[in-house]
């Protein structure tokens, strides 16, 4: 599918901040020179998350997240925590269907060891078997805490009811049998497929520069080669893979757990409208779903909505909970509003408080490095570029009441949804 083409021209800035750069080996670089600060956060970024498991391994991508840390060639598990630590720094990653990240922030005078840290742990891992084995018990843990927080757990069976023959329905933790039956082959042979030049990206935000940043990839991570008989390729989404689902489940649980959505292909001509349509239905105190379910009837503590945009397809999400005596008049409301005027027919000046809500959003996170660098980083995944914050602002400006129309058209009425409830289930007296 295309890339997308805005509809704004990219303003013109006084300094080009950002710089993007290739290695000869494929290995892609982007740095976001910020000077007023004394730190800097690096990243790696593999283009490999849980829709790329193997079938029947699923949750292999997070685990090898938590492996890399265990020890590399010239490092154990303790010296890769002393040694960003004793810098003052931190070290991090995270796992979603599509991606992995490993990162780090340190002072700017640690970036050449720092770096050297990040490099070694996605380029030579060991995967010591003692450490391997005490962090399968680390992540069944994981999955336990997601398996007692139903507000987590709902959105992981959604996606399993809604995309059931397709990867993206797989839990990004797995399964406990899942991660028992992991072994060093299967680690090895999925960094081999994954974690190689043409599908990594490193992104440096910070007081630094572009080409102290470039040497340093070409010196830590320049020795890595491609696999000529690397032959995965991503399952893409179809729009058959969506299989919309209506569900109610008794779960123990005090508040009933409500989630509805819909996923669309991916459709670049209303991305920037889709991002004002969510903020006017529900991201935000004064979105209609918190205005309508919470402050006005007392439906809800916690109701919102989500937009993801995956690689191949954009899904919409909406969360509440309620009593359980008040699932069907919550579900009939949100029905309702899914229907109303304020996002068929929008009002004017409710748009543009929507675009003022994204606008302030996106100014205050560039002002929080590890948002600004995993930001840059998805611009260049999903659009193929950076997306400058002028061009955004641009395009977020830009946005109409017409385009708001079409965008509640094209996901809220076109598109069919899907609901999954988790009722309280009524405890015996006495347990």
């Amino acid at each position: 599918m295309a890339k997308e083409k805005s509809r704004s021209q990219p303003l013109s800035v006084s300094k080009k901040s950002v710089v993007q750069d290739m290695l000869p080996n494929g290995l892609k670089i982007v740095t976001d020179e910020v000077s007023y600060v004394q730190s800097i956060t690096l990243g790696i970024q593999i283009e490999a998350g849980s829709r790329d498991d193997p079938d029947g391994n699923p949750g292999l991508a997070h685990f090898i997240e938590h492996a890399l840390f265990k020890g590399t060639g010239r490092r154990s598990y303790l010296e890769i925590a002393k040694n960003i630590e004793n810098n003052g720094g931190y070290l991090d990653a995270y796992t979603t269907k599509e991606h992995t990240c490993i990162y780090l922030r340190c002072l700017d005078r640690h970036v050449e060891s720092s770096f050297d840290l990040l490099a070694d742990l996605v380029s030579n891992p060991v995967f010591p078997p003692e450490e391997i084995e005490k962090e399968k018990e680390v992540v069944i843990e994981e999955i336990n805490s997601v398996n007692d927080t139903p507000e987590e757990l709902i959105f992981e069976e959604f996606d399993l009811r809604s995309f059931p023959r397709h990867p993206l329905g797989r839990p990004i933790l797995g399964t406990e049998k899942s991660i028992e039956n992991f072994t060093d082959n299967h680690l090895k042979t999925f960094m081999r497929e994954h974690y190689v030049p043409h599908k990594m990206l490193v992104t440096a935000t910070g007081n630094i520069r572009h080409d102290d940043i470039t040497r340093l990839a070409s010196k830590y991570l320049g020795h890595l080669q491609e696999q000529p008989d690397n032959l995965y390729v991503r399952q893409p989404f179809l729009s058959g893979d969506y299989r919309p689902f209506t569900s109610s489940l008794k779960k123990q649980v005090y508040q009933a757990q409500i989630v509805l959505g819909t996923a669309i292909e991916r459709c670049d001509p209303l991305f920037y409208s889709l991002m004002v349509l969510n903020s006017i239905l529900g991201n935000g105190m004064s979105s209609l779903l918190n205005i309508e379910l919470r402050e006005k009837r007392g439906l809800a503590y916690n109701v919102y909505s989500s937009l993801t945009f995956f690689d191949d397809l954009t899904a919409l999400n909406i969360y509440a909970g309620t009593d359980g005596n008040k699932i069907d008049t919550t579900l009939e409301l949100v029905a309702e509003l899914l229907r109303s005027d304020t996002l068929h027919n929008p009002d004017h000046d409710e748009v543009e408080a929507a675009k003022r809500k994204l606008l302030g959003a996106l100014v205050m996170g560039m002002e929080k490095m590890t948002r600004r660098m995993s930001q840059t980083a998805s611009d260049l995944s999903y659009f193929g570029r950076y997306v400058t914050p002028a061009e955004k602002t641009a395009a977020i400006e830009s946005v109409t009441v017409d385009d708001i129309a079409r965008a509640a058209g094209e996901v809220l009425r076109n598109a069919p949804f899907s609901t999954l409830v988790y009722k309280p289930k009524r405890q015996e007296p006495g347990k």
